[in-house]
């Protein structure tokens, strides 16, 4: 590959790497240390609050690793897991429960931020009726490997996020 053929890719891998740090309230840089899946589905209520998503500082990623490793390997001890880590699920789950959501009809009015950890899929976000919140939450318990789905999503746009929030 040419060099020229390079930077739009390097600029692009740039871009990535920057957009997966963050910083907390007191400045220390934070990141999706354990390169969770995190990802937006849909963007139509814009003044939605945009959650915190998988970033830790160097500090919280000391204090979670122990704990994600005992649940990682606790669901293949109980028999609910062929694989000795959860968390290995949480990938190739990604594609699968972006599809499950954008086939939902009126998803694309809300805006909805989805992060997988360990076969549980966190939907976070804004949309503007229960009944859609209820047909999300349905489509991502129907993805096989789903084990858990916490639905942290608001109606609407006004009043506390049951999440945490970006840049808090």
């Amino acid at each position: 590959m040419r060099a020229a053929a390079l930077v739009p890719v390097l600029l692009m891998a740039a871009q990535t790497a920057m957009a997966q740090q963050t910083h907390d309230a007191a400045g220390a840089p934070k990141q999706n240390w354990f390169d969770d899946p995190f990802f937006q589905v849909s963007s139509g209520l814009p003044a939605c609050a945009a959650p915190e998503g998988p970033f830790y500082t160097a500090e919280e990623r000391r204090t979670q690793t122990h704990s994600r490793l005992e649940r990682g390997t606790s669901c293949w001890l109980a028999g609910k897991c062929t694989d000795s880590n959860a968390y290995r699920y949480d990938k190739p789950l990604a594609p699968k429960v972006r599809a499950a959501l954008l086939a939902v009809p009126g998803v694309r009015s809300g805006s909805v931020w989805v992060m997988i950890q360990r076969r549980w899929v966190y939907l976070q976000g804004c949309v503007p009726t229960p009944a859609l919140a209820r047909r999300l939450e349905r489509a991502a318990r129907a993805v096989p490997d789903v084990e858990t789905v916490v639905p942290d999503l608001m109606t609407g746009t006004r009043g506390k996020p049951p999440y945490p929030v970006a840049g808090r």
